[in-house]
């Protein structure tokens, strides 16, 4: 699998997911969207990103 994420766009990520995650645990009205943290950590974390795959994207 190849990377197509950037540094600058995997930092951004990575910092994002952490903060939805954080709100996960924190706040009791983001409880379902705090999740949504994992998918921007995860592909921060790898370098790739399924969607800039289909649309031809490639920060990197």
């Amino acid at each position: 699998m190849k990377q197509n994420v950037g540094t600058i766009d995997r930092i951004i990520r990575v910092i994002l997911g952490v903060i939805l995650l954080a709100l996960l645990f924190t706040d009791i009205s983001f409880r379902n969207f705090g999740w949504i943290g994992v998918i921007p950590l995860l592909t921060g974390a790898i370098g790739y990103c399924p969607l800039y795959s289909i649309f031809k994207i490639k920060t990197n």
